[in-house]
């Protein structure tokens, strides 16, 4: 995830990106925002969205349409996403959302606090993650590698005789006797 990598909001009522912006501004976080599924989405196909605060009900492309496309691309597939909703607890939301993969469903009104630590602990393991994805693909490169130099190695002549330092001698060989083990 580059460095300028950000936190895509998503909700249908302006007063309430408002507070989310206001709640994660104290973490320094770069932050973007988006008024409908179907703006989340392009967003987050553009790249760039490290974590997804995504309201469940919206009209149009719902909350749980853009985890259940974004899930489907390799992509966007690793994206957390944190749900919201404020229509209270429902066993059939909670159900579909986790066997989405969503990182968490969060009841408003927000408590602030709790969404900055949810938020920090999601937005810095992804970014971690990644990291270590782009390492295992650099050092997979540098192995390939290595082996492509070790396989053009084999295919070269070897260096003339001549070239070659002379084989060194044990006391007695240059009369024909063979050393005995000295253990």
């Amino acid at each position: 995830m580059p460095s300028d990598a950000k936190i895509l909001i998503v909700d249908d009522h302006e007063d309430t990106l408002y507070a989310l912006e206001s709640a994660l501004a104290p973490l320094g976080y770069r932050l973007g925002r988006a008024t409908s599924g179907d703006e989340a989405l392009k967003q987050v196909l553009r790249g760039q969205v490290g974590l997804l605060l995504l309201d469940v009900r919206m009209p149009g492309v719902s909350g749980l349409d853009v985890v259940r496309y974004m899930r489907r691309l390799e992509q966007t597939q690793h994206i957390p996403v944190i749900l919201l909703t404020g229509f209270g607890a429902d066993h059939e939301l909670t159900s579909t959302a986790f066997g989405l993969g969503v990182a968490d469903l969060v009841m408003k009104p927000i408590d602030p606090w709790a969404l900055r630590t949810k938020v920090r602990y999601l937005f810095d393991a992804h970014r971690r993650h990644l990291a270590l994805e782009h390492e295992v693909r650099e050092l997979r490169a540098l192995v390939k590698g290595h082996g492509e130099n070790e396989e053009s190695a084999a295919r070269r002549p070897l260096p003339h005789p001549d070239a070659r330092v002379p084989v060194q001698r044990g006391q007695g060989a240059h009369t024909g006797e063979l050393e005995q083990d000295r253990t």
